[in-house]
């Protein structure tokens, strides 16, 4: 398979799945499980596609199937019992340690498997692509030093001691979140458009686009370091899992009450949803970031490991 062919089969199900949703949408909320379906298989597409000129070995798919399983029951305990959230942060993980591919896989996977036990509705879909998503987005982000099979583990940690909480590198996605943020503010001091706060959609908007300004500066050039692997998970829950959630809750609702998209009740809902969902988004990407600070570096260490014991590289 050829680099362009590869890098279509990667985002074509980042085209598919919000047509997919969209659909959804359009369908009415009976029709959840299926959507949740096309967006899993959609998922899975890359997956088999890059993988169909090679044979697959069991132990890849093994691995895959080990990372959702510890993902659904880190999210399964966060919610009973401990007070953080593993299951995005593992999500994190995955897409650091094998790549873009894999943690969409995980990502969705997970999801879905997770709301078998917590509940399927109509936001599965969304919280798939969701977790998805900021599996892939971590597998670009990271310049993960492939190690050779003799100094695998002294590669992997030199590599994080030269870079070991390194702030420096982590100053461009965090300087141009806070200057988007700032412009954010000024627009909104100029136009408030009916806003009776800057805390809501204009957060989420002006972060996400310094978020990307900062990945395309910084781009395949993060450190897997504690420091910066904790920030980014901050700002990546924040910003796009938060995001997307409360852009799904305002159109259910929106298709519940019978407003469209454009009509006044759309965008006054909308104004509602994500003034009172960032506190919620906030403690969200806290507790991730809180279990990245902690285990992120222990569980890389292990990853790697693995990779290099059973010859997992990312490619």
């Amino acid at each position: 398979m050829t680099g362009g062919e590869r890098t279509w089969t990667i985002y074509l199900p980042l085209l598919l799945i919000p047509i997919t949703i969209g659909l959804g949408i359009y369908l009415g909320d009976r029709y959840y499980l299926w959507i949740s379906l096309g967006v899993l298989a959609e998922t899975m597409l890359p997956f088999v596609l890059l993988y169909e000129k090679r044979h697959i070995r069991a132990r890849e798919v093994a691995m895959i199937a080990i990372l959702c399983a510890l993902t659904v029951m880190g999210n399964l305990l966060s919610v009973s019992i401990l007070p953080v959230q593993m299951g995005t942060a593992m999500v994190i993980v995955s897409g650091i340690a094998f790549g873009p591919e894999t943690g969409f896989l995980v990502g969705a996977l997970s999801r879905l498997l997770v709301n078998f036990f917590l509940g399927q509705g109509a936001w599965t879909p969304w919280q798939m692509f969701a977790w998805g998503l900021i599996g892939f987005l971590s597998g670009l982000a990271f310049n993960k030093v492939i190690p050779s099979k003799t100094d695998g583990m002294k590669t992997w940690r030199e590599e994080n001691r030269i870079n070991s909480r390194s702030f420096q590198l982590m100053m461009g996605p965090v300087v141009a979140v806070a200057v988007t943020l700032v412009v954010g503010y000024i627009s909104y001091l100029i136009m408030p458009l009916g806003d009776k706060s800057f805390l809501g959609w204009r957060v989420y908007a002006f972060g996400l686009i310094g978020l990307v300004i900062g990945a395309i500066l910084q781009r395949k050039r993060l450190p897997v370091d504690t420091v910066t692997v904790t920030i980014y998970t901050f700002f990546v829950v924040l910003l796009i899992y938060g995001g997307i959630m409360n852009l799904s809750t305002v159109v259910t609702a929106s298709t519940v009450s019978g407003g469209g998209i454009a009509s006044r009740e759309f965008w006054d809902s909308a104004r509602v949803y994500y003034i009172s969902g960032l506190p919620y988004d906030l403690w969200h990407a806290f507790r991730a970031a809180f279990v990245i600070f902690l285990f992120g570096n222990v569980v890389l260490g292990k990853l790697e490991r693995i990779k290099i014991k059973y010859g997992f590289y990312r490619r």
